[in-house]
This record gives C-alpha cells, structure tokens and sequence, in this order.
C-alpha cells in the first residue's frame, strides 16, 4: 500500500509527550459542565439543535472548559501498550491534532463532506484521532475490524463506495489485493509505528454481523451517536471529569464507539486503552498494578470470562456487561472475587445501549435492566400487541409516531430491510425476551442465527458461504454450540461429498477450519464440526437451524 499521508503531521500522534500529571478529585462543576448544558432539552423545555457536531459541541467546549481551569487534571485520552510506550492527550491536544489530521484528510487526500471512509486500526491512538478528524470534516466513518480478510474488506469497499480506507501496515497487502476491483477508492491511508460546524447528515455506517444474509450497512447520524448521550441522564454510565472509563471491546463494534468515544468524552472523563491484542488476564492485572489505583476506574468487557478474573481491586466502580446475557453463578463468582457486582446491558447496533442495569438500580441476576431513557421497550408478538409482563416475544422499541434519538437513520441501500425492521408502531430486534412486573427485562434469545462468541457476533451465512466453497462439502448448516469458556462456539453441520466420504474426518475438520479462516475473518471459524448424512428440512426444502440449535443446547 503507497503511504499517501506522510507523518510529518501524524508524527505528532507517537512523539507529543503532555505534562506529567497527577489525578485527583474536583469540586463539583458549575454552569461549565457541558452535559448540565443540555438540561432543558432534557426536560423538553427547548428543541434538539438542528447543527449538532459531536467534536466542535462537545470536545472542543471541554477544551475551552480546561483552558479556563475548570476540568480535574486527568487526560481526556491515555493509551498504554504493555511496552512502555503511552500517550497522553488533553482536550486541548486532541483538538489540535484532529484538526491537523482533518486538513490533511480534505487538503492532501482530497476527501469532502460525506465522503466514506472505512476505519480499520486495532486499539492505536490513530483510531481516536482519525474518528474525531473526519466529525470535524464532515466525513462518515465506517469502522471495522481488524481481523477481517481480503474478501471482507473488499465487500465492505464495494458495499459502501468508500472514497478512503485507513489501516495498518499489517493489512495493507490484503487492501492493495483487492483496491483494483473498487473505482470509486481514492485514497488508501496507512498508519505505521515509526512512520510516521456540520449538519446532522451522516456521520458513521457500521457493518452489522450478516445474521440472515450479507452484513448490512447501519447508518448513524451526528444526533443519534453524538448528541444522544447528551439527553441520557448518565443511565449506564454515570461518570465524572474525575473519572476514567477502560473498554476492551474490539475498535470495528459499535459499543467502542459508545464507550470508548462519545459516552465518556460528554462527561469530560478520560478514556484509558491498553493496545491489547487479545484479552489476558495476566496483562489486566498488571496494568491495574501500574496504571489504575490513581484514579476512580469504570470497566466495561464485551465477554465474560470462565473463571473470572481474580480482580479482588478498587480500582473498579463498576462492571459492565455487554455482548451476551450472563450466567448468574458467574455473577455470584464475580462478587465473591472483587465485592463488586456486574451492570449487565443489552444493545444493538442499530441503536446502541437499550437497556442497561444502572448503579444505584436493584440487580437481579439474569436480567439485562430496565429501559434506557429515551426509548419505551416493550414485550411484542408478531401482530406487534404488547404483551403483558411474563409472557414471552419480542423485545422491540417504539419508533412511531416519533422516532427517539439515538436510532439509526436507515439500512443503506437497502429499504427493503429498513421497512422489515419496523412492525406497527415498533422498531423489532430480532431478539426474544420477558417483561416482569418492575419492568425489567430478560433476554431469551435471538429470533436470528446470530452466533455470539467471546463477545464477537457471527452470522452463520458468512460462515456456511465459506464452508461450501471447499469441493468436500455439499451442503452444511451452522448454529450456535454452548461452550464452557465462550458461552457459545460456531458448529458447523456437514454433509460431505462421495469423493471425501472416505477421507481422514480429523484431518479434514482440520482443513475446513483453516479454509474458513483463510476466506473470512479469522475468528468465524468453527470450532466444532459434525459430518451428517443429511440435514433436517422443511417440507419446502428449507434447512431447520433451530431444530439443530435446539438439540446442541439440549432443548429437544
């Protein structure tokens, strides 16, 4: 990949060293705090802004906030990499970097207002800065994981029509491999170590999981991500410019995005990301040795861990879950670990948190809390009647007559999609669940496929396109599997074909594994593997997945 954006500017983002600081507390904020700003729109005494810019109306205003004095001396953004490498920005420093990178987005690479480009860095610094760059420009985000493939990387290129992509040294052979297929890319933008006031019109597509087809492109606008959280009343996570908040979700998941962007930066706290590469427990705790017992802590994780971490600290206000239901006895494990209880929460990323557990809120074990401000959830059936408390249906949220802040504006280029996303008055998950009387709800499961897996969501047509690829396999169906360590795995069910009926079955599990890893995203493969003469169908010859699923999670 041709470097198009010397560092020369960028250079700034490994060598700005800030003052050594020190974190202590802060008298309460006066009539400068930029979330107490927002309070008559709370409480509908005045309108929504119809110009909303998350980095001009949020982080730039914290600046002038910090410039004055009246910000604690916490950085806005920490980053450490377990190398002794770190980088501290303030709110002040962040803004001149961003713009630095904003200018050299629009004046070098070219790009303008509602241009596309695809983000796909692991947990760097550049991740903020390019995000917050492109806010101030105007440019709509698309952020992605970095363990996708060439093959990933080239439908999300063409699906989106992305004028830019911005990645790593690590992936920019599998970007160049397929640049060529994809005419309206201008720019490819490498980020290397040692290298070195808008509308509310679009702002950030996120690629869904592809649970029933080909992911789906989720468009967000500067309102629904930047200007929400401003009108949250601190539901999930109620921080202070004291504070620091460390999220260990992947950089390509919309819950980043929310815990590690726009949630925490309202409040004025600063974002704290180890690089991490993948999760250790061993490398958690070190990090709360040397970095955290200075500051009042907020963890989030998107996966729970079997055992659970021996995290018996202070370092934690509160734990938050996401990503997939919790087993109680875990909840119970947790407690008797660390004293602290887990906050689970249930999102999407259409939308974000829906419904969360809250400090100060009773918690009952097995339920994901109660709705977020802002959306009225309900218990639907398929005519969408809402259903009393007990019964089981859909979780659904109303969008009708006026459609709550915090949604996402459309499936792009799919209208189809958006219009069957919506039933009656309702916007409908896809995922089942109960009410109870108190109003909290309780998540069943998905009416999809969807697979979650330590955290990562799975569709199993991604995974089954891959799979009949490979000359062994005629037909195949791919569910969800229980699994002690990740709560759930991909299995796979494979109907061979003559010519490998005979064939080393161990040996190919082998070879199906590898082939899936090599021809999508690394951690889609599956992990168990059953070879069957034939698949359960329908009378129209379709393949029954939930008898399949039912019967690996013993409910038949």
């Amino acid at each position: 990949m041709k470097l198009l954006l010397k560092l020369q500017k960028l250079k700034l983002l490994w060598t700005l060293k800030s003052p050594n600081r020190t974190f202590h507390g802060h008298p309460r904020l006066l009539s400068s705090d930029v979330y107490s700003q927002y309070e008559s729109i709370r409480q509908g005494k005045q309108e929504i802004p119809k110009y909303f810019n998350f980095a001009s109306d949020v982080l730039d205003k914290w600046s002038e906030i910090e410039k004055a004095g009246k910000r604690p001396s916490n950085p806005a953004f920490w980053w450490v990499n377990g190398e002794g490498e770190e980088v501290k920005w303030s709110f002040e420093e962040l803004g001149f970097l961003s713009r630095k990178v904003a200018n050299a987005l629009t004046k070098e690479c070219g790009l303008q207002k509602g241009d596309r480009l695809i983000l796909v860095l692991p947990r760097i610094p550049e991740w903020w800065l390019v995000k917050v760059a492109c806010m101030r420009a105007g440019i709509v985000i698309i952020p992605g994981t970095s363990q996708m493939s060439a093959k990933d990387i080239l439908y999300r290129l063409q699906a989106s029509k992305a004028a830019c992509i911005v990645t790593t040294d690590k992936l920019a052979p599998a970007v160049d491999s397929v640049a060529s297929q994809c005419q309206l890319l201008k720019t490819k933008l490498m980020v290397s170590k040692g290298m070195t006031e808008c509308h509310c019109n679009p702002m950030m597509i996120f690629f869904t999981s592809g649970t029933t087809g080909s992911p789906k492109m989720t468009q967000h606008s500067q309102g629904s991500l930047g200007f929400r959280p401003l009108l949250s009343e601190r539901y999930w996570l109620d921080l202070t410019p004291s504070q620091m908040i460390w999220n260990t979700a992947d950089t390509g998941w919309i819950l980043t995005s929310i815990a590690s962007f726009f949630d925490p930066w309202v409040f004025g706290s600063c974002i704290f990301i180890h690089h991490l590469p993948q999760t250790d427990s061993e490398v958690i705790l070190n990090v709360r040795e040397k970095h955290m017992e200075i500051s009042p802590m907020v963890f989030t994780f998107a996966c729970s861990w079997s055992p659970p971490l021996d995290l018996s600290i202070a370092f934690l206000v509160f734990n938050s879950l996401g990503g997939e239901p919790l087993n109680p006895e875990v909840m119970e494990q947790w407690k008797s670990y660390t004293g602290l209880d887990i906050y689970e929460v249930y999102g999407q990323t259409e939308m974000g948190v829906i419904c969360s557990v809250s400090k100060g809120m009773k918690i009952k074990p097995g339920s994901m809390g109660k709705a977020a401000p802002l959306y009225d959830v309900q218990i639907v059936d398929k005519n969408a009647n809402i259903l009393p408390p007990g019964q089981q249906g859909e979780i659904a949220i109303r969008s009708k007559p006026i459609r709550p802040l915090g949604f996402f504006s459309e499936y792009l280029d799919n209208p189809k999609k958006t219009a069957e996303s919506e039933r009656g008055d309702f916007y409908v998950t896809g995922d089942r669940g109960t009410m109870d009387e108190e109003r909290y709800f309780q998540f069943i499961g998905r009416d999809d496929d969807i697979i979650i897996s330590s955290g990562y969501r799975i569709g199993p047509f991604e995974v089954e396109s891959a799979l009949i690829e490979h000359p062994a396999v005629v037909e195949t169906a791919v569910v969800s599997s229980p699994d002690p360590l990740r709560g759930e795995v991909v299995k796979a069910f494979v109907v061979l074909s003559p010519t490998f009926s005979a064939t080393d079955l161990k040996s190919l599990t082998r070879d199906l594994q590898d082939h899936v890893k090599k021809t999508t995203a690394p951690y889609k493969y599956p992990r168990k593997v059953e070879f069957v003469k034939e698949l359960p169908k329908t009378v129209t010859g379709k393949i029954k997945r939930n008898e399949l699923r039912d019967k690996e999670w013993g409910r038949i």
